[in-house]
């Protein structure tokens, strides 16, 4: 029988990163020693306010059909969320809920994009980007963020790749997986571009509020003649260490909403009804256990600097927020592919091949720091003993 093609381009090499990480956990299930540092899953719980809600509303029964695109009380409570945090001024008109930023990400893309168009995005690039863009038929333009820039976006780049059938660009700040916090003044840049040439401007915000060195999010959406061209992508599940849960949300123009609600009928019918009145609870005030995470998170990255700043054969790039940490690999005289397959089987540490994350990560690899501090700290010794042999 038959599939149609947008299957076929689903499974790309972006997908295919994935199978080192599940090849991880499979040895795990097995018994063997392994470290795994290739996914980004908080080793936190979700904040206990929050989980009590949720059985709280369980048991009293809100079990039923939820709001599509989330209720008014949650698009409330995250519009005021956005306005108090970021200094966008937004209402529920302009919140869509959908399954977690994945899903957000997904509805973006497919409410701008279509056949014939080209959506431009900076890689290398969380490795679902690709699919994104290929699922709505358009094309995917890459435009490569340069390793001697620390992964800093260029705009200049991003114009050089402008033409008559570019429809959006797509970016994600902090970026995954690089670290890199995008600086006010390229985002301007990228603002301008955007207006000059009447682009649509996905920015994918999930890693907000995990920022080091007392940096500050920009969003975008907060530019002069922004708002109405730009879709942000967010959710809990880095923040408030959520990713189960499923919770993401876009902000966007009102007329961009509507179409998140009808795509979100068609697709999965809303989040459940008892975890949309739970979470509203997590954006009415500033949890500690949010700020205590992404000061673990920072505290891992120094680790992480300190205990390969001396290893001949990988390169640190220190991330300036997120959960990850990129590796240089080069010096090691071997592929980001090979790195990371003979890390795993001959010392157990599993990581993410920079290839995955486009043609702009190869030579490089992603360690992720969601691992309690100990399996961190054992990994960084096996990466440390592995590259020594590498050079004996």
């Amino acid at each position: 029988m038959r599939y149609a093609a947008i299957v076929d381009g689903l499974a790309n090499e972006g997908a295919r990163a994935w199978e080192i990480h599940a090849r991880a956990l499979s040895y795990r299930a097995q018994g063997r020693d392994v470290l795994v540092l290739s996914i980004g899953d908080p080793d936190f719980d979700t904040p206990r306010r929050i989980a009590d809600a949720t059985i709280e509303r369980l048991r009293s029964g809100d079990t039923h059909y939820g709001w599509i695109d989330g209720g008014p009380d949650l698009k409330a409570a995250i519009a005021a969320y956005r306005r108090r945090h970021i200094g966008q001024d937004v209402g529920p008109e302009n919140i869509a809920v959908t399954l977690g930023a994945q899903g957000g990400l997904f509805g973006a893309a497919l409410c701008v994009a279509q056949r014939g168009d080209e959506v431009i995005v900076p890689q290398p690039v969380y490795v679902t980007y690709e699919s994104v863009v290929r699922a709505t038929g358009a094309r995917l333009v890459d435009v490569p963020l340069r390793a001697e820039r620390d992964f800093h976006l260029d705009a200049a780049d991003i114009e050089a790749a402008v033409s008559p059938a570019t429809r959006a660009v797509m970016i994600n700040t902090p970026h995954n997986p690089t670290g890199a916090a995008y600086r006010r003044a390229d985002l301007l840049a990228l603002a301008e571009v955007c207006r000059a040439r009447d682009l649509w401007l996905i920015c994918d915000e999930v890693y907000s509020r995990t920022l080091f060195d007392g940096r500050a999010h920009v969003s975008p959406a907060t530019f002069p003649g922004m708002a109405e061209r730009t879709i942000v992508v967010d959710s809990l599940s880095k923040s408030h260490a959520m990713t189960g849960w499923r919770v993401g949300w876009t902000v966007g123009p009102a007329a961009f909403t509507r179409h998140m609600y009808h795509l979100g009928l068609a697709l999965h019918y809303g989040l459940p009804s008892f975890i949309q009145s739970a979470v509203a609870a997590a954006f009415t005030e500033d949890f500690p256990e949010v700020e205590a995470m992404r000061a673990r998170y920072e505290a891992r990255r120094g680790r992480v600097c300190d205990a390969l700043a001396g290893n001949a054969c990988t390169r640190v790039v220190r991330p300036e927020g997120a959960c990850f940490v990129m590796l240089d690999v080069r010096p090691s005289g071997l592929s980001s592919e090979a790195f990371s397959d003979r890390l795993l089987e001959e010392a157990g540490v599993s990581l993410l091949a920079g290839e995955g994350f486009g043609s702009a990560g190869a030579g490089f690899v992603r360690l992720s720091l969601t691992a309690p501090d100990a399996e961190l700290d054992e990994a960084l010794r096996r990466i440390d003993r592995f590259t020594r042999g590498l050079q004996g």
